[in-house]
Order: C-alpha cells, then structure tokens, then sequence
C-alpha cells in the first residue's frame, strides 16, 4: 500500500494552529495596495481564520495525511 501524501496545494494556501484552527492568507491584499485605505490595508494583512467547522475539519485531514 502506497503512503498517504498531504495535499500539496492546500498546504501552500492554509496552516493549522496549535489550537487547530486553519488559518489563510485573506484574499485582496496581493498588490494595488494604494488604492485601498489604512484600515483595510491592516485587516487584510492579518490572517484569516476559518469558521466553517466541517471544512477545516476537510482541511486538516488533507494536511495531515
């Protein structure tokens, strides 16, 4: 039986804390930040965390095969 890899496009896009939530890099803060204002700039700088109970469940076993 062939060993079970870890989904490499979920491991470059999410990271699991040690609490075990799944953080994400949040969308709209790659460049053209000087449209955008300062507080929003700072919101989206921080990441995200991941509400949704039954994905990140998805996501974490993806991540830990």
């Amino acid at each position: 039986m062939p060993k079970m890899k870890r989904h490499k496009g979920i491991a470059k896009r999410f990271k699991v804390s040690a609490g075990g939530n799944v953080k994400y890099k949040k969308a709209n803060s790659g460049h053209l930040m000087s449209g955008k204002g300062g507080n929003r700039r700072r919101r989206l700088a921080k990441k995200g965390i991941l509400a949704n109970k039954p994905l990140s469940g998805k996501i974490i076993r993806a991540l830990l095969a």
